[in-house]
């Protein structure tokens, strides 16, 4: 009576991002927030899954993108290309639908849209005509739905590394398309217009075989790193002609060609294949920046497979980089030989609090053994008391499963057959149960439907058990939170730790229903094995094969992969470019920079007495001009490389010095004094003996 106003609905306190995090009161607010994040960096993957568990907005979400086609109005699909859908309406009128194909985002990943219909279906306003990157269904979907173990394997996964699977790699799991744009300006210069063309001055054969009589690569060319994309010449200007030349000029009467090679070239580290080339001109194209003639972009598409150094993420801020890619026959595997697809750390739960992916793990495995998508909204979602109910169903499903196959092969033996005609335990599966259930079961839908044979196979394994499977499975059409549904799950549960004693030789015919989860609990902690409403299984080295030794959280999640990808960011370099003030190395990969030292990495080589190695940071691979260049012709040659000279830093100190008004002299071990002064000289011995070359041996004297 004293409540006036109260709010829509339990997720309305949270933004779209947030809201798109199963069990989000179940996770810390800083890993919520980098869970929410982290989803708007997710790569679109080429196949990707519609989440196992979601919270049920991720069909408002894809939706209100504007990335999902919809039908605009009634009617029945005439036809379905891979660019185009054509819808007829009631009044008899065909409208098309253009779908985009391969194009590039502002992230450099790929969008493309998929027809979701086939032809001949009916479609209302409002349904879903073709789904876009990230999308299955209509729904969101951003990443797969990988079976996960929480387990410390062999240090692979300190500091919150992520171990994959093979599989995962050779599926396509988690392969993205990326695009890249590269542009090219022909201007017109001072000296004269610069031109786009294939003939390009002191380049092979070899290196213009792509391009087209433009000088612009052709669609469809694999290019690689400093390969030519379009060919493109500038004018040098005028130099004083050596008297050769002015011959030549004379007797051929034509102006030597003087220009410069400034062609489009792909950036080191980038490799892919030309999808796109489009050409702009200042005759189709008057807003074109000023001084450019013609403009040329070309498109470079790349499939990029995951691999060690790629960033991954679940939804609740379980972020890791994958530090190794793992033969499949070397993962961990299940009593039923399913390897584990992604090994995570269990050291990264308590700390982080983020216990929701826990939750999504034990719901996801449930969801996958029982054949459903679970929904569970933000602030309104499935307790661990439904969890725990649903992971029992799941655990009962398997068992009959595991035992009809057993049955399935004993009664084909006493049967007269042909064994090269069967194709797997599923087909013999299948005719034990034709023979075994009443003609009401739909046995040709059990063909086709795994889940459904699945759950008429537990019907019937019940029944011959005396129990009535209404009371476990009869929860389809049941409102969720209501006392009937919590009666359903309080029996499953307690059939499923009876059966589970009973199966490991415990007498339950005298235990009350009340006490069976205390009993359960007690030999569980007393025999190491895993309770089968925990989530937590026997798992197996596929090293050894042997088991391990405590029970393990097996599950299945949403994983993401996130667009900070080693392939951008991994950079190599021998030399390269430097500061013309400092004679240092450029930074960054952008300038094809070196690794910085820093002040306190030079600190750490002083602490280890690593005089030689501190030598070289700061002299031949820094900034001694003369050093770093006969370093590098001792290594080309093989010859002993020389002592290091004077680096280009102790000249700006110099120089500083000099400015405040004091004259200083480098006085080298041989005696040799070297002047900086505006041609830096060196004397041996020095002119003007300023007394400091024989302080040394008079203090050596008075020692």
């Amino acid at each position: 009576e004293g409540v006036n106003y109260m709010d829509v609905a339990p997720n309305q306190v949270v933004g779209i991002s947030a809201a798109l995090i199963p069990f989000l009161e179940h996770d810390d607010a800083n890993r919520a927030l980098m869970g929410s994040n982290m989803m708007a960096q997710a790569v679109p993957l080429i196949d990707p899954d519609s989440p196992l568990i979601s919270t049920g907005m991720e069909k408002y979400a894809a939706i209100d993108s504007g990335q999902v086609l919809i039908a605009e109005e009634e009617g029945e699909i005439t036809s379905v290309t891979g660019r185009q859908v054509f819808v007829r309406n009631t009044e008899g009128k065909i409208r098309e639908y253009n779908l985009r194909k391969y194009q590039r985002s502002n992230q450099s990943t790929c969008i493309d849209q998929r027809p979701a219909v086939i032809k001949g279906q009916r479609v209302h306003k409002g349904d879903i005509l073709a789904d876009s990157s990230s999308t299955v269904g209509g729904k969101l979907s951003l990443g797969q739905n990988v079976v996960v173990a929480f387990l410390s394997w062999e240090g692979g996964n300190f500091e919150d590394a992520i171990l994959i699977s093979e599989r995962l790699v050779q599926g396509d799991k988690f392969t993205s398309v990326h695009i890249e744009k590269h542009e090219v300006e022909a201007r017109d210069t001072k000296l004269g217009p610069e031109e786009i063309t294939r003939d390009i001055p002191n380049v092979g054969e070899d290196a213009i075989k792509d391009l087209d009589e433009q000088g612009i690569i052709r669609i469809g060319a694999e290019v690689g790193p400093n390969d030519i994309l379009v060919g493109k010449i500038t004018p040098k200007g005028e130099k004083e002609l050596t008297p050769e030349e002015r011959l030549l000029r004379a007797i051929f009467g034509e102006k030597s060609r003087d220009v410069k090679d400034t062609s489009l070239r792909m950036p080191h580290g980038e490799r892919g294949k030309v999808v796109d080339v489009k050409i702009f001109t200042r005759a189709d194209n008057v807003d074109l920046p000023a001084g450019v003639d013609m403009m040329v972009r070309v498109s470079i598409a790349q499939r990029r497979k995951i691999t060690a150094g790629d960033k991954m993420a679940g939804r609740h801020g379980n972020k890791g980089v994958v530090s190794r890619v793992v033969p499949v026959e070397n993962m961990p595997f299940l009593e039923d030989g399913t390897p584990i697809d992604i090994i995570l750390n269990p050291l990264g739960v308590p700390g982080r609090m983020n216990i929701g992916q826990v939750l999504e793990v034990h719901l996801g495995w449930a969801a996958r053994q029982l054949g459903f998508e679970g929904v569970t909204p933000v602030f309104d979602g499935a307790d661990e008391y439904e969890i725990e109910a649903e992971l029992g169903r799941a655990w009962l499903m398997e068992l009959a499963w595991k035992e009809s196959g057993e049955k399935s092969w004993e009664w084909l033996n006493s049967q007269d057959y042909d064994p090269q005609s069967i194709r797997d335990d599923d087909e013999v599966r299948l005719f034990y149960l034709e023979q075994v259930l009443d003609k009401k079961q739909d046995i040709a839908r059990m063909a086709v439907d795994m889940n459904y044979a699945r759950r008429v196979n537990l019907e019937h394994w019940l029944s011959e058990r005396k129990i009535a499977p209404a009371s476990v499975l009869k929860f389809d059409n049941v409102q969720v939170g209501t006392p009937l549904y919590t009666e359903y799950d309080r029996e499953a549960i307690n059939i499923c730790l009876r059966i589970w004693l009973d199966k490991l030789g415990v007498d339950v015919s005298k235990i009350k229903e009340a006490e069976i989860r205390k009993v359960a609990e007690k030999y569980s902690l007393d025999n190491n094995e895993a309770l089968p409403i925990l989530g937590k299984q026997l798992l197996r080295d596929g090293k050894s094969g042997q088991a391990y030794d405590q029970p393990v959280t097996v599950g299945v999640m949403t994983m993401l992969k996130l667009h900070h990808l080693v392939e951008d960011k991994v950079h190599a370099r021998s030399t390269g470019p430097y500061s013309l003030v400092t004679q240092q190395p450029l930074g960054g990969k952008a300038q094809f920079g070196g690794q910085r030292f820093g002040e306190m990495e030079v600190w750490a080589l002083e602490a280890y007495g690593a005089s030689y190695t501190l030598q070289e940071m700061l002299t031949v691979k820094s900034d001694d001009v003369m050093g770093r260049v006969s370093t590098y012709e001792a290594i080309v040659k093989g010859e002993p490389i020389e002592d290091p000279s004077l680096p280009a830093a102790f000249r700006v100190l110099v120089k500083e010095l000099q400015s405040l008004g004091l004259a200083v002299e480098a006085i080298m071990d041989t005696k040799e004094v070297i002047r900086f002064g505006k041609d830096e000289e060196k004397v041996k011995p020095p002119k003007l003996d300023t007394g400091l070359l024989g302080l040394g041996a008079e203090l050596h004297g008075l020692l």
